[in-house]
């Protein structure tokens, strides 16, 4: 599992009609993602290798 935290631009590796998603939080293994066609999603880190797409935003 790669290094997720907040800001993180991301993508989800089975679901591309999703779009760039941006990492809302972090909490243990369990990661909120703001998807551009899907909203808000949470996701378990321990199953699935979220693609990372870039760097927190500054």
């Amino acid at each position: 599992m790669a290094l997720i935290e907040p800001g993180m631009r991301v993508r989800h590796p089975t679901e591309a009609d999703w779009g760039l998603g941006q990492v809302q939080s972090v909490v243990g293994e369990r990661v909120t993602v703001n998807f551009e066609h899907a909203g808000k999603v949470l996701i378990n880190a321990r199953l699935i290798d979220l693609i990372i797409e870039g760097p927190p935003a500054r």
